[in-house]
């Protein structure tokens, strides 16, 4: 697959990224803290504008087109990455992850997210240019998980899952934390924290968080780098987002209607592209189906549509509920009260 952007300008952009990311943690490691409202506000406008301004160097170095679908991309995975972001959340206050340990959980799951999503998009990649009919699947899929993202209980993530269950049948896990140690000793002995279980269970939402994300942004783009660096911008400054937005992302209520739009819209689309490039035998006879396709400037501006009127639409409600109960609408991370 070519790529009408210049070889130095895609290796610079992946060695820059990862080294981003190393620093950052690294960072977390040394200094484990949860950041002020002020200090999270400038991580994350320092990550907005770097996606900005690398969407802009596309916009100059590659074409119009290419630049368009980043955008359109990086707007997808950063919502889909707010929906996972809204479940990191209810893992952290289930299993009572202290406040000053929170960013590393966070920048863990991150990791582990970009490494699921970075094998998907190895694989999505190979796939398709094998199989253009694989649209049809991908199409289904995002359209099966828009319904799951608005049905009564669909978006459930109360109660410990299969995995956990299981792993604590077969690890001895204390009670107790240890700082941000995964392994502590207990009159004795060795044992895990329930920081492990913290990390299983980022892990896993990752994993079916990626299954979500990957069509979709094949949905608007077919460039690999295009598709890996808006998931890398994406999941950039979400660990900082967590603790800027703090309990209102419980209050984004219609979040998951913008979410569920965009999905459904992208899956549409690529039925409808696989039906305009189809090649199976027993479709229109093997011919192309003549049906319109969707541009990628439309796809962006449904995306940016959508998810300003659910966030919108939840902030109007939200405060209204407050001001309803002589409340605030309260913006940003909630006081840390550290469980030992």
């Amino acid at each position: 697959m070519t790529s009408v952007l210049p070889l130095w300008f895609e290796i610079g952009s992946m060695v820059v990224l990862v080294a981003i990311l190393i620093i950052d943690l690294l960072l977390i490691i040394r200094r484990p803290h949860a950041p002020s409202m002020r200090e999270a506000s400038l991580w994350v406008g320092f990550y907005v504008l770097l996606a900005l301004v690398f969407a802009g160097a596309i916009f100059l170095l590659g074409d119009v087109q290419h630049g368009t679908e980043f955008l359109a991309g990086w707007l997808t995975e950063y919502s889909l990455s707010i929906d996972n972001l809204f479940v990191f959340v209810l893992i952290l206050a289930s299993f009572k992850v202290p406040s000053a340990y929170q960013q590393r959980a966070l920048m863990i799951g991150i990791v582990l997210a970009l490494v699921f999503r970075g094998l998907f998009i190895l694989v999505g990649a190979a796939i398709i240019e094998r199989f253009i009919a694989i649209f049809f699947v991908f199409g289904a899929w995002l359209i099966w998980t828009a319904w799951q993202q608005i049905k009564p209980g669909g978006e459930d993530h109360g109660g410990e899952s299969w995995i956990i269950r299981q792993v604590k049948k077969v690890v001895p896990i204390t009670d107790r934390y240890d700082g941000g140690k995964l392994r502590t000793t207990v009159d004795g002995t060795r044992m895990w924290t329930p920081f492990l279980l913290v990390l299983v269970s980022l892990g896993t939402t990752d994993l079916l968080f990626a299954l979500d994300s990957i069509p979709a942004i094949f949905g608007i783009t077919q460039s690999p780098f295009i598709v890996f660096t808006a998931n890398v911008f994406a999941l950039m400054g979400l660990r900082q987002l967590y603790f800027l937005l703090g309990g209102l992302l419980e209050r984004l209520e219609y979040l998951k209607y913008g979410i569920a739009a965009i999905l459904a819209f992208i899956g549409v689309k690529l039925i409808l592209h696989a039906l305009h490039e189809n090649e199976l035998p027993f479709i229109n006879g093997g011919e192309h189906v003549p049906v319109p396709e969707i541009s990628t400037w439309t796809s962006l501006g449904f995306i940016v549509a959508a998810m300003a009127i659910a966030t919108i639409a939840s902030l109007v409600k939200a405060n209204r509920e407050a001001k309803a109960h002589g409340e605030r609408l309260h913006l940003g991370a909630a006081e840390p009260h550290d469980e030992a």
